[in-house]
């Protein structure tokens, strides 16, 4: 069985695992590269709990062979973080107490980020239709779908707080005196 060396972005650093033509990228994220957040479910693409980014949008990576992803961006729940700070999703999970027994929740979170990433204002409809194909085995959707709802708010309100203000009030004017004395601004 030939073996391939698989080049890809690993949360934004450049990594290679060995992979045969029946790993999937869920293996090589696991069993080589060490990356335990998604996790191994059905193994049938029916649940996502091992969602993650490719090229920027979630796949069920149990379903990816890993030979496909050669010289792609593949992003994890590992790379959300910044340091010990989590990113908006994470932090609205944790505090709205939106992880239950948590198999699900990194699945979850990437798909939440994809639908943040392209959608910053989604609906409560359109967070049902992103996280559609992810399971939670504990039936803990409501708190899963305002967190996401919360991190979506959080993301306008952090983008608002660091956009400078663009009316500066009225444009100015120049005023010009007359030749009868009479002073207007134009």
């Amino acid at each position: 069985m030939t073996v391939k060396i698989v080049n890809l972005k690993l949360n934004g650093v450049d990594r290679a695992f060995m992979a045969r033509p029946d790993t999937t990228l869920l293996l090589g994220l696991r069993d080589q590269l060490g990356m335990t957040g998604a996790k191994r479910g059905c193994a049938q693409g029916a649940c996502g709990s091992c969602t993650v980014l490719l090229d920027g949008s979630p796949v069920v990576s149990c379903l990816v062979p890993a030979v496909t992803v050669d010289g792609c961006a593949v992003g994890t729940i590992e790379g959300l973080s910044d340091g010990q700070a989590l990113s908006d999703v994470q932090q609205a999970f944790l505090d709205g107490f939106a992880t239950q027994c948590g198999f699900c929740t990194p699945g979850m979170i990437i798909s939440a980020e994809a639908l943040l990433e392209r959608n910053p204002d989604p609906t409560t409809d359109e967070v049902h239709e992103a996280i559609s194909g992810n399971v939670c085995r504990c039936t803990g959707y409501e708190p899963i779908v305002t967190a996401i709802l919360d991190a979506a708010a959080r993301r306008r309100g952090a983008i608002a707080a660091t956009t400078p203000e663009t009316d500066a009030g009225p444009p100015p004017t120049t005023a010009y005196e007359s030749s009868e004395g009479m002073r207007a601004d134009v």
